[in-house]
């Protein structure tokens, strides 16, 4: 059995870094939204066809016309993302299975909170794309009105008008009544909540319960999700910090952690993901009511 002490740095025990990913994944919206893509190494290729091969009729005896499909190769950069998390030096004297096991849920909210914010609205993004910036560039933000169910039905129009099939709407969890209030012009509900799930005009909703969503940006957003790739390195790594000043970590004073001086430690966790937004028109939203 391994023990912390024995081992300052390496990777997180193979079953806890596997459960952390799979908490990392419920935990995120845009995750469980996106497609998803195994990365071994810190760049991926990913193949996307933008224009298809043709058919052609063809009469007896004639040549078979030939066509053939445009494809992209937009490239996944896989970034680091760390999380820090004090803890006392009575931890070293622990198996790091039984450390990590227990950090395991405050290791993965960090991680999936940051993935959220930064893939929606570029939030500290190391990424070239997020969310945020692609319905700008593709001028598909709808200017919300008196009429959220008209205003939810032009964004996803706005997508079909693009050619897309939109698939998933996101949103934060402060409009869930406001969508339980949605009607048609006939007085029907827009929002229905069934066992399947939550859905608006059929496209299933899922909102972004870990504080990620800015409401003073976008009340909703949608896409056909297969077009917002998300990469997943393998592993999650960890390192003992025996004497650092945690700036981003206050205590109770409001002054920075300082391990050598408080007399605890910390765990530095890091894994690596990638985020891409393939097409940018394949997704749409609804501004925020000023």
């Amino acid at each position: 059995m391994a023990y912390l002490k024995d081992e300052l740095s390496g990777f997180i025990p193979e079953e806890i870094s596997s459960d952390i990913i799979r908490k990392v994944t419920r935990g995120s919206s845009v995750m469980r939204l996106s497609r998803i893509e195994t990365m071994k190494s810190d760049k991926k290729k990913i193949p996307v066809l933008t224009s298809e091969a043709g058919a052609y009729w063809v009469g007896e005896g004639e040549r078979i016309q030939a066509s053939g499909a445009t494809w992209i190769h937009p490239e996944l950069t896989a970034k680091k993302l760390a999380v820090i998390v004090p803890v006392t030096k009575e931890k070293l004297e622990d198996a790091a299975v039984d450390v990590f096991g227990e950090l395991s849920e405050s290791i993965a909210e960090a991680f999936y909170t940051a993935i959220d914010a930064a893939a929606i609205f570029g939030k500290n993004s190391p990424f070239a794309s997020n969310l945020k910036s692609a319905v700008t560039k593709s001028a598909s933000i709808i200017t919300a009105t008196d009429r959220a169910d008209a205003d939810i039905a032009d964004m996803l129009a706005k997508i079909e008008d693009a050619g897309y099939e939109p698939d998933g709407i996101a949103a934060g969890i402060g409009v869930k009544n406001a969508f339980r209030r949605l009607r048609d012009a006939d007085g029907a509900p827009v929002y229905l909540e069934g066992t399947d799930g939550k859905e608006i005009y059929s496209v299933p909703v899922e909102f972004v319960r870990n504080g990620a969503w800015d409401k003073t940006v976008f009340s909703a957003l949608a896409g056909e999700w297969k077009y917002s790739v998300i990469g997943i390195r393998s592993g999650i790594q960890f390192e003992i910090l025996k004497e650092a000043t945690l700036q981003g970590t206050l205590d109770e004073d409001g002054k920075p952690v300082s391990l050598a001086e408080q007399d605890i430690i910390a765990i530095k966790a890091t894994m690596r993901i990638g985020y891409l937004v393939v097409k940018d028109d394949a997704f749409a939203a609804v501004a925020a009511k000023v």
